[in-house]
């Protein structure tokens, strides 16, 4: 199994602040981290590990508790305003197309 790469501060927070998030959107709902977790058919350290933020929970249990608080949705909205994308493909870049491999492959 190949070791993880730690994440760079700048993302550990980011990935924090979507814990925080989810544990605000939780608690405004009153709903406990039992239930949720239920609800999401999770455990609840795994629950608690999403709201710390912890890089290592699956992408799939971040989207199911975001389901369980009708959040869902909200994933739809990423890279929807690409603005460096955007600006990317009007400066209509040039690809450069990689070498053959092999002398033979011309």
């Amino acid at each position: 199994m190949a070791k993880s790469r730690p994440l760079y501060p700048s993302w550990q927070r980011l990935l924090a602040e979507l814990g925080e998030n989810v544990k605000l959107a939780r608690l405004r709902r009153r709903l406990s981290s039992e239930q949720v977790a239920e609800r999401a058919a999770i455990s609840r350290p795994t629950l608690s590990q999403i709201e710390k933020g912890e890089p290592t929970v699956a992408m799939g249990n971040y989207f199911k508790v975001l389901a369980v608080l009708g959040l869902e949705k909200d994933l739809a909205q990423v890279g929807r305003d690409d603005k460096l994308g955007r600006k990317l493909q009007d400066a209509e870049l040039p690809v450069r197309e990689r070498a053959p491999k092999h002398p033979s492959d011309t």
